[in-house]
């Protein structure tokens, strides 16, 4: 937790550098700044050489004015490598990969599930999934529902329900699967075409 609490400290210690920096290369004098800003000249001027902490309150109206994201103001580290590392587990015979690395909201999953006679064992659970068949047929079962999805469909229901899924076939089946809590759903927007 220290190394996050001295990164910090960094960054807010150079704001100062980084406020003068940009007010020079504008031609922007202090009072005028002050004038833009409503900020005093005097506390611009400690913002500056480090004697005044950088607050939100102040820092918002400087990047109004120089027309520059906060992030900019601030120097915020650049968002790290947004690739996953997919990491197969094997759960009750099928293996599962996980495609969302944060806990909590919606997480998705990459399935692929063997061939089997698996009698159906329909379970409920708190929670909303949503499933994209990749490849192979897919058995599911909800509820009164016993339906067989091919590469292409998708399938989205309330996990209150009873259901299980399965392989439909002699072949194993490949799905996405996104899960989110209760009240949590996919939200699938259609590319609208040209207009016409």
């Amino acid at each position: 937790m220290e190394d996050g609490a001295n990164g910090i400290t960094a960054a807010l210690d150079q704001v100062g550098e980084r406020l003068k920096r940009l007010r020079i290369k504008r031609g922007i004098t202090l009072t005028a700044l002050a004038e833009t800003t409503g900020i005093s000249k005097s506390t611009l001027s400690r913002l500056e050489t480090g004697q005044r902490k950088p607050s939100l309150e102040l820092l918002l109206p400087l990047a109004q004015t120089y027309r520059v994201p906060l992030d900019d103001l601030v120097g915020a580290p650049e968002v790290g490598d947004p690739r996953i590392t997919l990491k197969p587990r094997q759960v009750h015979g099928r293996t599962v990969i996980p495609l969302t690395k944060q806990p909590g909201g919606l997480q998705s999953w990459k399935m692929v599930i063997p061939a089997s006679n698996t009698e159906p064992d329909p379970r409920v659970h708190e929670g909303y999934e949503w499933m994209y068949v990749l490849s192979g047929r897919l058995r599911l079962v909800l509820g009164e529902h016993d339906l067989v999805l091919g590469p292409g469909e998708v399938a989205e229901f309330d996990t209150r329900v009873p259901h299980w899924f399965g392989s439909a076939g002699e072949q194993p089946v490949e799905l996405l699967s996104v899960f989110g809590g209760q009240g949590e759903r996919m939200h699938v927007r259609a590319k609208s075409g040209p207009k016409r």
